[in-house]
């Protein structure tokens, strides 16, 4: 069964790609994403929107994960790191997904892709976004 978390999963290997070599095609990108996640097309839209969003958003998202990363410049956090970062950043800022949940599903992820310390890495600079830039602006409405 193909889920979101998939999605995300394939979203950050396109990302991973594209930050290693930033001149790739984006139609490459475009297939790819079709082949992983069999044609299911409601799932493909949501990995392109989220890769999209993170092009589109980078030099925001990069600021704010500078920002929160506890003196950690965004080329030196690991690839799957930074990626991962991105991802749920994205999320929690430009998506509809709850703060908590693209939290939930950054640590899952980092956890599976990244190294021994990714998991506690992305929760605390992720936890660190969601209380003082996505909780205040809930807060306003």
């Amino acid at each position: 069964m193909v889920t979101r978390r998939r999605a995300r999963e394939i979203a950050l290997q396109v990302l991973f790609e594209e930050d290693l070599h930033p001149t790739r095609d984006h139609q490459v990108a475009k297939e790819f994403l079709a082949k992983r996640l069999h044609r299911h097309q409601a799932l493909v839209a949501f990995a392109q929107a989220i890769i999209d969003g993170v092009r589109q958003n980078l030099p925001q998202i990069d600021k704010l994960l500078t920002k929160h990363s506890a003196n950690w410049a965004i080329k030196r956090m690991a690839t799957i790191d930074r990626n991962v970062l991105r991802i749920a950043a994205y999320e929690m800022l430009h998506g509809d997904t709850p703060g908590r949940v693209a939290i939930n599903e950054a640590i899952d992820i980092a956890r599976r892709y990244g190294g021994l310390h990714s998991g506690a890495f992305v929760n605390g600079v992720l936890d660190r976004i969601l209380r003082e830039e996505v909780a205040p602006e809930a807060s306003e409405n």
